[in-house]
C-alpha cells in the first residue's frame, strides 16, 4: 500500500458541498491500494504510521508519534498515488488495485488505524472530494509498504 501523510493542525473533506470528515491536530493520510496488496500490508502501514515520530516534543524535536500526541487521522482514498508517468505526460494507473479490492483495503486500513486507538474521519471512496488542510511544518512523508 502507498500513503502520503501530512502533519496538520486541521483538515477536512467535502463532498457535494457537505463536510463529511474533519479533524484537528493529526495526520491527513492519502492512501492507495496497489496491485497485490492485502490485509497484512494494510495492518503494516497502519502500524508504521501510528509509530512515526513526526510531532514535536517540548524541546522542538520531532520525537512524538500520532498516538503520543493524541492526534486524529483523516483518511482519504486516492488512487492517483499510483500514477506512472514514465511513458509520457498522461499518467497511467494500472498499478492501482482494482476498485473492488481498493475499496475493501481502504475500509480495512480505516479499521486498522482505528484499532490502534486513533480517532479517524474519512473521505468517501470513489467520490469527487475537496480536501482542505493546514499543513503543520510543513511535514509531508511518502510511505510504501
Amino acid at each position: 500500500m502507498r500513503a502520503l501523510i501530512q502533519r496538520v493542525t486541521q483538515a477536512s473533506v467535502t463532498v457535494d458541498g457537505a463536510v463529511i470528515g474533519d479533524i484537528g491536530k493529526g495526520l491527513l493520510i492519502l492512501v492507495c491500494a496497489m496491485e497485490g496488496d492485502d490485509a497484512a500490508k494494510s495492518a503494516m502501514l497502519a502500524a508504521k504510521i501510528s509509530k512515526l515520530r513526526i510531532f514535536t516534543d517540548a524541546a522542538g524535536k520531532m520525537n512524538l508519534s500520532l498516538v503520543d500526541v493524541g492526534g486524529s487521522a483523516l483518511i482519504v482514498s486516492q488512487f492517483t498515488l499510483a500514477a506512472d508517468t514514465s511513458r509520457g505526460n498522461r499518467p497511467g494507473f494500472s498499478t492501482a488495485a482494482k476498485p473492488d479490492v481498493g475499496r475493501a483495503l481502504y475500509e480495512r486500513f480505516i479499521a486498522d488505524v482505528g484499532a490502534l486507538g486513533i480517532a479517524t474521519a474519512t473521505g468517501s471512496f470513489g467520490a469527487d472530494m475537496a480536501v482542505n488542510l493546514t499543513n503543520d511544518g510543513p511535514v509531508t512523508i511518502w510511505l510504501d509498504v
